[in-house]
Parts: C-alpha cells; sequence; structure tokens
C-alpha cells in the first residue's frame, strides 16, 4: 500500500514551528508526506481497520525520521486525526464515536452541532476550511457508490454503519458546506421503555398494539426528527413472525426482527443519469412479490397513490409515515400528494380512496425538552364529502412540557367491529 519516499525527504530536518502554529504546520507536512506514500489504488481496496493499522504505522516511522519532532507531546493526538482525515471523517470522527450523539449537523467549517438528548448544542469541533469538509463529503459519498461536485451538488446516502448522510456543496451551499448525519443506533426502543419515558399511556400502546395485530391500516405523522421513524420500528415489533413483510426506504434504518422479511431500499441515478429506482417503483414490485404486509419509511411524493392501493387491495397492515405538523394536516397532505401523483382525479374520489385505505393516523411530536410524544391517535372517517380524523387517544401536555394527560374516547363501534373480525 505504501510506495517508497527517498530517505532524504523523511530524514530532512523539520524546524518547529511557533506553539501557535505548531499543529497546523506539522499536521500539512505529515499529510504531504503520506499522500507521497500512499498507493490510493492499494488503499482503496482493503479494510479500513488495515488501513488505519498500515497508516499509523507509516505515521510512527514519519516521528522517528524527524528527531527534532521527540519532544512534540501531541503526536498519539495528531497521528490519530491524520489518520481519520485519510480514512475516515475527519474532524468528525470523534463525535461518530460518541454513543450520546443521535445527529450531527455541519454549517460550514467553523461550525459543528450535535444532539444529545433531543437537545441541540455547538461543538468546538472545526474544519480547517472549506475545501478539506469538501474533501471529506466527496470521499463519503464515493465510498458508497455516490458522485457529489459542482455539476450535482447534493448527495443523500446509507453510511456503512447504517446512519442517513446528506450534503450539499457550493454553489447551492451559501456560506459553507453542508452535513446532515442522522446516526444509527442498533439498540431499538422497547415498549416499555417508550410508556415508562412518557412517550404514550400504557393503554394507548396497548392499543397500537392490537391495531397492528388486527391488520389495520396506518399512517404515522410528525415533523422532521419528531420520532415517526422510531415509532414505526417498535409497532413493526408487534407484527406476527409468521407474515411476508417487504420494506421500502429511502435509506434503510428500520430494524424488523421478524424471520420472513423483504428489504428493499431506492437508488439514486448515477453518472450518466440512469439506474434511478423511486420508492414508487419499489412499491409496484412489492405489489409483485407476495407481501403479507408493506412498510414504506416515508412517503413523500407521488408513491403516496401507489401506496394507498396497496393497502386496499388485500395488505392490511400496511405501514408508512408522513411529514405533518398534525393528524388533521397528514389528512390534508395526503390529498394533495395524491392529486399531484394523479391529476385528473377528482377530489371526492381521492378522500373516498384514503378513507377507504387508512384506519387510523398517530401523530408524533417532539417537545422543547427534546422528548417525543404521541399527541393524538385517530380513526379515520368520511364526513359527507370531507374527511376526519375522530379522536380515539389525545395527549394534554402542560405548558413547560414536563408532563402530560392521556385522555381517552371510546373507539368508535365501526373500528371495534373491524378489529374483532380480524382478530
Amino acid at each position: 500500500m505504501f510506495q517508497q519516499v527517498p530517505s532524504e525527504t523523511l530524514g530532512r530536518s523539520t524546524e518547529l514551528p511557533p506553539r501557535g502554529h505548531e499543529d497546523k504546520t506539522i499536521k500539512e507536512k505529515f499529510h504531504r508526506l503520506l499522500i507521497e506514500m500512499v498507493d490510493v489504488r492499494a488503499m482503496l481496496q482493503l479494510d479500513e481497520k488495515v488501513v488505519r493499522r498500515e497508516l499509523r504505522a507509516a505515521i510512527d516511522t514519519l516521528f522517528m525520521a524527524h528527531p527534532d519532532l521527540a519532544r512534540y507531546r501531541e503526536k498519539d493526538r495528531l497521528a490519530q486525526e491524520l489518520v481519520d482525515e485519510m480514512v475516515g471523517f475527519g474532524p468528525l470522527e470523534p463525535l461518530l464515536r460518541d454513543a450520546t450523539v443521535s445527529d450531527i449537523l455541519v454549517n460550514g467549517p467553523r461550525h459543528v452541532y450535535v444532539e444529545r438528548n433531543g437537545q441541540i448544542e455547538e461543538t468546538r469541533v472545526q474544519f480547517s476550511d472549506d475545501d478539506q469538509l469538501v474533501r471529506i463529503i466527496q470521499r463519503i459519498a464515493g465510498r458508497v457508490g455516490r458522485r457529489i461536485d459542482e455539476s450535482s451538488p447534493t448527495v443523500d446516502a446509507r453510511l456503512p454503519d447504517g446512519s442517513r448522510f446528506h450534503a450539499v456543496i457550493s454553489p447551492i451551499a451559501l456560506d459553507g458546506s453542508l452535513v446532515s448525519i442522522r446516526r444509527f443506533t442498533s439498540h431499538s426502543i422497547t415498549p416499555q421503555q417508550f410508556v415508562a419515558g412518557g412517550g404514550m399511556s400504557e393503554e394507548m400502546m396497548a392499543f397500537l398494539q392490537a391495531a397492528v395485530q388486527t391488520r389495520l391500516n396506518m399512517v404515522i405523522a410528525g415533523g422532521t426528527g419528531s420520532g415517526k421513524t422510531t415509532l414505526l420500528n417498535l409497532l413493526s415489533g408487534f407484527i406476527s413472525p409468521k407474515e411476508r413483510i417487504v420494506t421500502i426506504e429511502d435509506a434503510a434504518e428500520l430494524q424488523l426482527r421478524q424471520p420472513h422479511i423483504a428489504r428493499m431500499e431506492t437508488r439514486c441515478e448515477n453518472s450518466e443519469g440512469k439506474g434511478r429506482l423511486s420508492t414508487r417503483d419499489l412499491i409496484r414490485n412489492a405489489l409483485r412479490m407476495r407481501p403479507d404486509r408493506i412498510i414504506v419509511g416515508e412517503c413523500r411524493g407521488e408513491e403516496v397513490f401507489d401506496m394507498l392501493q396497496a393497502m386496499n387491495t388485500g395488505h392490511d397492515g400496511s405501514l408508512t409515515t408522513i411529514h405533518a405538523n398534525s393528524a388533521e394536516d397528514a389528512i390534508s397532505r395526503l390529498e394533495m400528494l395524491v392529486g399531484l401523483a394523479q391529476g385528473n382525479l377528482p377530489m371526492w374520489y381521492i378522500r373516498k380512496q384514503i378513507a377507504c385505505s387508512i384506519d387510523l393516523v398517530v401523530h408524533i411530536q417532539r417537545l422543547n425538552s427534546g422528548k417525543r410524544e404521541v399527541t393524538q391517535i385517530g380513526y379515520i372517517v368520511k364526513d359527507g364529502d370531507n374527511i376526519v380524523t375522530q379522536p380515539i387517544f389525545v395527549c394534554r401536555s402542560s405548558e413547560d412540557g414536563n408532563s402530560a394527560k392521556f385522555e381517552r374516547s371510546d373507539i368508535p363501534a365501526e373500528l371495534a367491529r373491524k378489529m374483532n373480525n380480524r382478530h
């Protein structure tokens, strides 16, 4: 992996700069020497752990070849930063190793934020400049088969550990490149933990468990970062292991434990503008795969129409999520998306399809404290020419968000009959 570098290059004396500039100067010098030593093609073909080990050994060799750096006390830290820079996420590596971080948000080279326990805070992490940030973005994108440059300045991808990665660079990003990383966690929250954390009452959880097991079609609605995928993952755990489940996601995040699962992930177009497979394409494929249920990670476009068709043609118990600020807004958004997908359909027909296809809307939100809370479980009913959600459970939170009261209404007779018939 490493090419031979002339001994005079390794042995050339380096006069230590003033302490304030020492880190940057030494790092730049060693980075340049490592680039000269590394066979990039060979490095890309090796396992990352092997590359890290070999790079660390090369850095130790460089330090030994420069006796004047013997007094440099930050050798271990500098070596780690150089390795992270060449094969990892650079300055973001410590944040990715921090299990308490759920989101990493980069607003240019000087401002890096993280979310911990639902609260966003700025860190001391910085990049040397935007060029360094762009190099790391391009390396990450390249590893997962994606491309990002001035002609295609955005990228959305799933990292090898399952984390969701999104980046925007110039000319779209005006004040420095932007990065969002939604961390993947292998530890799914249990129903008991969700209830204990105040996310919903035990009665609400028992009702949703019964709703899943009696194969009601369900839409989980909420804003960005509200916990929609977390709740979807939790509820999917109530599905029988005897059923065949097909999952469709933009970036695979669901962690279903059932044995009979067919997982699919959308694909962006390649550098030639070909090969794109959308959620809508995959839903149509899923219908040919004899699924008992279809789970779509998120409906945000024309695929809503196909999802409704699937729910209404024998795939009872299907689940999906949608961005909306309330259960009522979720219905309006569904109407809009179906209208955009099938512009020739009259509104009365769209509303009929929604009412026939979806049984429940579950709305979840994130409070200012960072806590996630289910605010409403509503049953969709037709009311003349309109659709309304009939609340079954409603959460009344205190102004400070520290306490909540969950109120229940009677289960509609029609819904009770449907659940009893499918039990």
